[in-house]
């Protein structure tokens, strides 16, 4: 790092001029506050800005020699001034002078020699520990070289207390590693890629003419009917692969996929047990290893890039409409990334029609509201039915016609249609999930994944290598020493025990919750019906249901984050193996808790609330004197529709949007200001070179947070579409903001991950299987339970005189007398409604008082009981028999595709099979070229026996 002299006024206490300048370098190097402090204070000085104007490749993904490039960077901290330890007298006497120095830079008072003993045994221990990391990452270094990757260190960089290790990996290794890992590679044939029939290719490229506008402008090198023939690179086999331009034979996604596999097998003796990169990571021997970044995006002398492509054709709100680059996110991030956004893609394309019809069925019901019947019945103010409290002493009697809001909102959700729409969703699932299946096939074959394999090693995670070493060092030496030690079921045996407990009071605790918020309501209600504030009167349910919702939201989104680090604690607890066995655990607590935690005060207002209330005269009470909550007369689904709505728009908008952009560029300022550089000039930060600018990015941290809101909110859309047909919509809104936000993320705010083959979605897949076929189930139980379809089908053909809903509001009203209210729970108003009351009304199927079985259960609501289980098993069975037919009907892989397999596989073998003639001709006309240049005659030409050899060889092939 380059600095300044200080200034002619500044005092010194030295009078040698060469000890003045070897001090000063000395503060350069190991005081960096005293350098940050001079970089700071004076402009930008000339060197800087010679650097400034130097070629691209010094601030570039090179090195110092701006022609090999950095294929992975590694980071560590370096050692401050203050843990310097004194090796000799002498270098305690140099060591002090330095300090004095900084000292005296920084304004301070000038340091004594004789420092505190405790503070010097601190510092001592200080320094073995960074001693045994730098003798760590030396070991390491040198192993890396004999693998054969080429090293370069950067101690001076802008970033105080951070060195940089860049990484090389030249042709040799990248052939080598390749050939190990088995990575698939485009040789030079090319064969055309026919995408079906006449007819279906004359409609393929219709349509693609006509949605043109919509395709990212991503230059291709290649036609699209084009494709390469691939095959697992071989040093043996190079003559079949196109290596014209070994620059860029390895794309840069492949380069630091093979140093990251380098890195991961290299071992550090001095640590027994230390397997790798991920090791010395989890030790801080090293603070972190990534792949860089192309190069800028923003810029006049940003220069073309993928990054940059990416960034203008994906990650710009400009091209919302646009479909996503896939290509090219995968050929920048690797398989895995670009599976997910080919996924969200997809399911982002089927929320359209499920939107559209959302819509209408939602449009039908606003249309047909002035027409229903029971809703103009509970509006029209002839009908003076009394109602029943709503709760204990402090609410009195009320009028049905005040609910007629509630009645007619509640029919927009609560119509014939819904059932339609339920069906209609059931089946879009099941054609959402074999769309994504021929999807997946096609890039697979695309992307050369189809004979891709799980086989490959998954190296033991650093953590379980730790346990094993220290159980190890437990165990009698008399142990054999050719058995592996490992971990056994009852050494985690503790932390399954723990898991479990810690899961179950987890969800406890979302329970617990969900009843306070029931509290909450019951006492609120009551508050209001007391309150002496006519407007604190005049709309008491609205009130209480969007405050509750709210109340549930916030909870919601505490609660996911608190159950995210707990899901990850007890993973960690629990030691998993391998990183596939850790992802895969901490997938499966996750979703638990954060689906338990979403859903559970949904599941209550849909199936439990109003159900469990009793009757006038014998309500069921909890915790003392708090009486369970009713529905309105209309039923539960419009709070069921509320607590969906804010729940959506809430937790999209917050949680997964804000927070995906808001703590990304937290956690950057925040980097930035513990590294000291926040005040560098704009023209200091600007040649900043490009593993600089990386460092203060946000760590990778990985797919499956991602993958866990989008799972969330297809079971938001699935499993409570009857009673909310506007969800589709919501999601299809957000998902099209949700796209570019990751996008922007990953291409700005995160460091490049390292790229991860996979060859589909892997666990996500089976839990949206899952969610599917709960989602038929409970919309089945939504319409027959939640919602007044059966009843109102029941008395239309049962019970109705003339076949019509007329006299259905009065059909489901009870009668209540007064008089067998209990002991201090009848209203304290009585006279409220200016007239005595003796008869009450209240929603359900019972007999009435002057019946000989007062206030038992009628036979109307066995009646209705009974349809409405029939209805549950009618439905379910019929709409999963026609999920399973669709299921059936449409093939998971295209019948184009499936023929380009067939005929690859032919060309491949074809292939071959030419190289094995090539080589059989080679070594006969050697032979034969042999055989006819030997000395048998001093005047032999050689011409012609040649000639003649090549066609004897031809023909006896």
């Amino acid at each position: 790092m380059k600095t300044s002299a200080p200034s002619q006024g500044s005092m010194s206490p030295l009078n040698s001029e060469s000890t003045r300048r070897r001090l000063e370098g000395g503060a350069a190097s190991h005081c960096p506050s005293a350098a940050v402090s001079v970089l700071r204070a004076t402009p930008l000085s000339q060197p800087m800005k010679t650097l400034y104007n130097e070629d691209h490749q010094q601030l570039g993904p090179f090195f110092s020699d701006g022609q090999r490039r950095v294929d992975f960077v590694l980071t560590y901290s370096i050692q401050k001034p203050n843990y310097v330890r004194r090796r000799s007298s002498k270098s305690s006497d140099t060591n002090f002078l330095q300090r004095l120095w900084c000292s005296m830079r920084n304004s301070r008072a000038p340091l004594q020699q004789k420092e505190d003993p405790e503070i010097a045994a601190q510092e001592q221990r200080a320094d073995y520990h960074e001693d045994d990391k730098r003798f760590r990452r030396e070991e390491f270094e040198e192993n890396l070289r004999e693998m054969g990757l080429e090293l370069e260190k950067d101690e001076g960089s802008k970033i105080p207390g951070v060195g940089f290790v860049k990484v090389h990996a030249p042709w040799s290794v990248l052939c080598r590693e390749a050939e190990f890992m088995k990575l698939k590679m485009p040789t030079k044939k090319v064969y055309e890629v026919k995408q079906g029939s006449n007819l279906v290719e004359q409609i393929r490229l219709f349509i693609h003419k006509v949605t043109d506008p919509l395709h990212p402008k991503v230059n291709a090198n290649r036609p699209q009917n084009v494709k390469s023939l691939s095959h697992p690179f071989s040093r043996e086999k190079q003559h079949l692969f196109d290596l014209s331009d070994r620059d860029t034979f390895f794309d840069s996604k492949t380069r630091s996929s093979i140093v990251y596999e380098v890195l991961k097998r290299t071992r550090c003796t001095k640590a027994k047990y230390s397997m790798g990169i991920t090791s010395l990571l989890a030790n801080s021997v090293y603070t972190s290893a990534f792949p860089l970044h192309d190069g800028d995006i923003e810029g006049v002398n940003a220069e073309p890039n993928d990054r940059k492509l990416l960034y203008e054709q994906w990650a710009s709100y400009s091209v919302f409409y646009k479909y996503q680059p896939i290509g090219l996110i995968r050929k920048y991030f690797g398989e895995k990334v670009g599976l997910y956004f080919a996924w969200l893609g997809v399911y982002t394309q089927m929320l359209i029609p499920a939107a559209i019809i959302g819509v209408i069925v939602f449009l039908y019901g606003c249309a047909t509201v002035d027409d229903n019947i029971p809703s103009m019945e509970i509006c029209d103010p002839r009908n003076n039915i009394t109602m029943c409290p709503l709760c204990d002493r402090a609410c009195s009697y009320w009028k049905l016609v005040t609910a007629c809001g509630t009645a007619r909102a509640s029919h927009l959700f609560d119509n014939p249609a819904t059932v339609f729409f339920s069906i209609f969703m059931a089946l879009w699932a099941v054609l959402f999930m074999e769309h994504w299946k021929r999807r997946q096939m096609r890039l697979n074959y695309v992307w050369d994944l189809m004979g891709f394999g799980e086989e490959e090693e998954d190296h033991n995670r650093a953590e379980y290598e730790f346990r094993v070493m220290q159980k190890a060092m437990k165990q009698d030496q008399s142990l054999p020493k050719e058995e592996k030690v490992k971990l056994t079921c009852t050494d985690r045996l503790p932390a399954y025990l723990t898991s479990v407990v810690m899961m179950g009071f987890m969800i406890s605790v979302t329970f617990a919750i969900v009843f306070g918020v029931i509290l909450y309501r019951i006492s609120i209600k009551a508050a209001l019906h007391i309150s002496t504030y006519p407007a604190a009167r005049s709309n008491i349910r609205a009130t209480v249901k969007t405050t509750a919702a709210i109340i549930n939201l916030i909870v919601i989104i505490i609660l996911d984050e608190i159950y995210a680090a707990i899901a990850r604690w007890l993973t960690i607890l629990e030691v998993p193996k391998t990183d596939k066995s850790f992802e895969e655990r901490l997938i499966f607590k996750t979703f638990i808790l954060k689906f338990v935690n979403a859903f559970t005060p949904i599941v209550y207002l849909a199936f439990f609330r109003g159900r469990l209330v009793g009757r006038p005269g014998n309500y069921l009470y909890v915790v003392g004197s708090y009486r369970m909550e009713e529905c309105a007369h209309a039923g539960c689904l419009m709070e069921l529709c509320i607590q969906l709505c804010i729940t959506m728009l809430g937790k999209q908008l917050i949680q997964n949007n804000l927070f995906e952009i808001g703590i990304p560029k937290l956690k950057k300022l925040l980097r930035k200001r513990k590294s000291e550089v926040t005040s560098l000039q704009e023209e200091e930060v600007k040649i900043l070179k490009r593993y600089e600018k990386d460092h203060f990015l946000g760590p990778f941290a990985g797919i499956n947070p991602e993958y866990m809101e989008m799972i969330i909110q297809f079971g938001m859309v699935t499993l409570f579409v009857a009673s909310f047909p506007l969800a589709p919509l919501f999601a299809l809104l957000n998902n099209i903001i949700e796209i570019r936000l990751d996008a922007k993320k990953f291409v700005m705010e995160l460091r490049r991950p390292i790229a991860a083959k996979a060859k589909d979605i892997g666990i996500w897949y089976n839990l949206l299987r899952g969610l599917s076929k709960v989602a038929v189930i409970v919309n089945a139980f939504v319409i027959a339970f939640t919602s007044d379809f059966i009843p109102r089908l029941v008395y239309q053909y049962a019970y109705s005189p003339d076949s019509t809903m007329h006299g259905f509001v009065n059909h489901t009203l009870s009668y209540f007398n007064v008089s067998d209210f209990q002991k201090g729970t009848a209203p304290l108003e009585p006279m409220h409604l200016h007239y005595k009351v003796q008869i009450c009304r209240y929603k359900d199927y019972r007999e009435p008082p002057w019946s000989s079985t007062p206030y038992d259960l009628s036979k109307e609501f066995w009646a209705i009981l009974a349809v409405r289980l029939a209805f549950v098993i009618v439905f379910q069975n019929v709409v999963m028999l026609m999920s399973d037919f669709v299921d059936w009907l449409i093939p998971d892989i295209p019948k184009d595709i499936s023929l380009q397999i067939h005929k690859e596989k032919i060309l491949m073998v074809e292939l071959f099979m030419k190289e094995e003639q090539g080589k059989r001709l080679a070594v006969q006309d050697n032979h034969n070229q042999e055989t006819c240049t030997s000395p048998s005659s001093d005047d032999q030409s050689p011409s012609r026996p040649r000639s003649h050899s090549v066609i004897h060889s031809k023909a006896s092939w």
